[in-house]
C-alpha cells in the first residue's frame, strides 16, 4: 500500500527500487548504525528487497522506498515490521535516508505517515523505534514523534536505545492520537533475526 505525505511517497519495495535502495545499501555511513558499517553486496539488496517483499505478502507491512515526489528520486526507506523480525513482537518503526537527504525532515515525515497505516490498517495501538545508542540523530526523530525513552535492551544482537509510543483511537472525533508513555525501566530482552 503506498502512502502519501506533502512531500513524499512511500512505495512497498519493488524491483524498481533496486537503485535508490542501493545506494543506501552501499554507502557506509548509512550503514554505520545498520551493521557496523559493512555495506551490502549487490546480491544483499536484491534480496533483503525479496525478503521485504514476502513480508509484504504475509503481513499487509514492511519496508517502504522514500520517494521525493518532486523529484521521484529515492531518499530514503521507512519501514513497520516485528521489533527484530520476530514475529509477535511488538510492532516497530524505523527509518535510513541517503545521507545528502538528512536534516530535512523527511524521516519524521515518513514516520508519521506509518504511524497513522499502523494505526487505521493494521489496528497498533503500540509502536517501537529501536537505534544504536550513538545515533543521536534517529533518537531526535522519535522523540519529535511524541515517543518515550523505554530503555536500553538487546536487539537485532546489539544495544539499542528503545522508545515506545502508545496510540488511542478518540472515539468521539475518529481520529487517532499518540500517547507518549512514561519512562520506564526496562529489561534486558534478546531477541534473534
Amino acid at each position: 500500500m503506498n502512502l502519501e505525505t506533502a512531500r513524499l511517497r512511500l512505495e512497498p519495495y519493488h524491483d524498481s527500487h533496486y537503485e535508490g535502495l542501493r545506494v543506501m545499501d552501499n554507502d557506509s555511513g548509512v550503514m554505520r548504525y545498520i551493521s557496523k558499517g559493512i555495506v551490502k553486496t549487490p546480491e544483499e539488496t536484491w534480496e533483503s528487497i525479496r525478503r521485504v517483499q514476502a513480508r509484504w505478502e504475509k503481513y499487509g507491512f514492511s519496508w517502504w522506498a522514500i520517494k521525493e515526489k518532486a523529484s521521484e528520486a529515492i531518499v530514503g526507506a521507512a519501514c513497520l515490521q516485528y521489533l527484530a523480525n520476530v514475529e509477535g513482537a511488538p510492532l516497530e518503526i524505523g527509518w535510513r535516508l541517503v545521507p545528502e537527504q538528512n536534516g530535512k525532515g523527511y524521516a519524521t515525515e515518513a514516520a508519521k505517515a506509518i504511524i497513522n497505516f499502523a494505526a487505521e490498517q493494521i489496528g497498533a495501538t503500540y509502536l517501537v523505534a529501536v537505534a544504536d545508542p550513538e545515533n543521536t540523530p534517529s533518537q531526535r526523530v522519535m522523540q519529535r514523534l511524541g515517543m518515550t525513552y523505554k530503555a536500553i535492551e538487546q536487539h537485532y544482537d546489539v544495544p539499542c536505545v528503545v522508545y515506545e509510543l502508545s496510540i488511542q483511537r478518540s472515539i468521539v472525533m475518529g481520529m487517532f492520537t499518540q500517547c507518549p508513555l512514561r519512562a520506564r525501566s526496562g529489561h534486558l530482552g534478546h531477541y534473534k533475526r
